[in-house]
């Protein structure tokens, strides 16, 4: 088990010489990574519109169009339209409140995003720490990456056997259990652990979505860094 953050806290950069401390800009190569698929839905839409006004006419091209768009009226391919977006927008968000949170190393590097999918309260987001960067900073930083992804908060997990690895619940809607009174499981201190700290494993179950026979979280070789 990996003791509780606030029973140790990496000190070598103080928060407010790291703010002296500017945040690297990407080159091109990470830029087109970050961004890859608004390049590649503007890319191919674009594509696509030109290929089909060629071959069939603008008539029938705007048909179909405006034949898909209402498909979103169906609340299935609503939802599903809503989640595939969040998937792309929280990686940006989360880079976003990783700069306005000072969680980058000595040399501005911030914190690599691996993956991102969709869960049952939200999305997970799956980091690689820079060295310099440790789970403590995203604690720290907690409701700062809460308000930087728009979300009602965020937990934070790290892998039991590499450190380095680091998942992101971004919680957009609490778990059922919780949901009749939110407001009441949150922590009065801001800075302090989340709304179902000490739930940590039901939590991670539920934005899973599902469970072993055991019963145990199909997380469950992650700790909770709000464990105390």
């Amino acid at each position: 088990m990996i003791p509780a953050p606030h029973s140790y806290r990496d000190n070598r950069v103080p928060k407010d010489l790291r703010r002296l401390i500017p945040v690297a800009k990407p080159n091109l190569l990470v830029v087109a990574w970050r961004w890859r698929y608004e390049i590649a839905l503007a890319s191919g839409l674009s594509a696509g519109l030109a290929a089909a006004i060629i071959s069939f006419g603008a008539v029938p091209t705007i048909i179909a169009v405006i034949v898909t768009a209402l498909t979103m009226c169906w609340p299935k391919a609503r939802r599903f339209a809503s989640h595939r977006a969040w998937c792309i927008i929280t990686p940006h968000r989360v880079r976003v409140g990783c700069a306005e949170g000072l969680i980058y190393s000595s040399k501005g590097k911030i914190p690599i995003i691996l993956w991102t999918s969709h869960k049952a309260r939200g999305e997970r987001v799956l980091l690689c720490c820079r060295a310099g960067t440790t789970a403590d900073d995203f604690v720290s930083a907690r409701t700062v990456l809460t308000v930087a992804c728009w979300a009602q908060d965020v937990a934070i997990f790290v892998d039991a056997h590499y450190t380095q690895l680091v998942t992101l619940y971004v919680i957009r809607r609490p778990p059922d259990a919780f949901s009749s009174d939110f407001d009441s499981y949150r922590s009065s201190d801001p800075a302090g652990p989340p709304a179902w700290s000490g739930t940590y494993d039901v939590l991670a179950s539920t934005m899973c979505g599902n469970s072993n026979s055991s019963g145990h979280s199909a997380d469950s070789h992650w700790t909770s860094r709000f464990n105390v």
